[in-house]
């Protein structure tokens, strides 16, 4: 008869080894997946952008002009709309959100909602946009002009005045610098302070940026002849911050030329 022997086990040495295998497969598997997941957020994040950037257009070929930034009083927005400045936004009633869908919402970038949960505790008072923002200059929202009837609204550029669409950014993505973090903004504001007419006022300094470059120093932009790009952050001095954030340290700043406020002013020679 024959006799059968015991299986044999693995030695320690040999368990070492296989698990030091399976551990460096890991550690070469973990930046790959973390490229993708990047990849595949920045893809959603781009396509919630086009979907913002096609609704404005919508919003310009039935109005005349694009939606604007806001009304007088500040309780409705190009996202959202409230009854008043002590109760939050409802996202469903901005400006856009007639062209935005059935959900009547701008998509959150899931870059942005990731780095939101990944706080501790930073408190916001801006909700609705997404983590993306409104070219202050094609909106209204640099100089003070509102529309003399009932509904008070920033007067936005029309699109005959538009002198380079495509060089003329309409939406990016945008945050602003917080204690602890970042927090939602809807506003991308240029790299210069202007007077009341509009103009660049170099003398007056940076604003607090809110141009987020959030994938790995790079921010996604929108152009007025429709376009998403992927911009890379450029060194610039970032002004003061009165919210207590970082801005360098969030990936805040601006791209491009800064003479009249390079790519955010639409009447600027480029």
């Amino acid at each position: 008869m024959k006799v059968r022997r015991p299986a044999r086990g693995l030695t320690i040495i040999e368990l070492l080894i296989t698990a030091g295998i399976v551990a460096a497969l890991i550690a070469m598997a973990v930046p790959v997946l973390s490229s993708l997941r990047l990849d595949a957020w920045k893809t959603a994040s781009s396509s919630n952008l086009r979907q913002i950037t096609i609704a404005n257009m919508a919003f310009a070929a039935e109005n005349g002009s694009f939606a604007p930034a806001d009304d007088f009083w500040n309780n409705r927005r190009w996202c959202g709309a409230r009854s008043s400045p002590s109760q939050p936004y409802d996202v469903t009633k901005g400006f856009l959100s007639d062209y935005l869908g059935q959900s009547k919402r701008v998509t959150p970038c899931p870059l942005f909602s990731h780095l939101l949960k990944r706080q501790k505790k930073v408190s916001s008072f801006e909700e609705g946009s997404g983590g993306y923002g409104y070219n202050d200059y094609i909106s209204g929202g640099i100089a003070p002009n509102y529309t003399d009837d009932v509904q008070r609204l920033r007067i936005a550029r029309r699109l005959t005045r538009l002198s380079n669409p495509a060089r003329t950014i309409m939406f990016a993505t945008t945050a602003l610098a917080k204690s602890g973090g970042v927090q939602e903004y809807p506003f991308c504001h240029p790299p210069y302070w202007t007077d009341e007419w509009g103009n660049p006022q170099q003398l007056y300094g940076r604003p607090t940026p809110s141009l987020h470059f959030r994938f790995k120093g790079r921010a996604l932009v929108s152009w007025c002849d429709g376009r998403i790009t992927v911009e890379g952050l450029e060194d610039r001095h970032v002004g003061s911050n009165p919210y207590g954030g970082d801005a360098k340290k969030e990936m805040l700043g601006w791209f491009g030329p800064d003479k009249d406020n390079g790519y955010w002013n639409p009447d600027a020679s480029r």
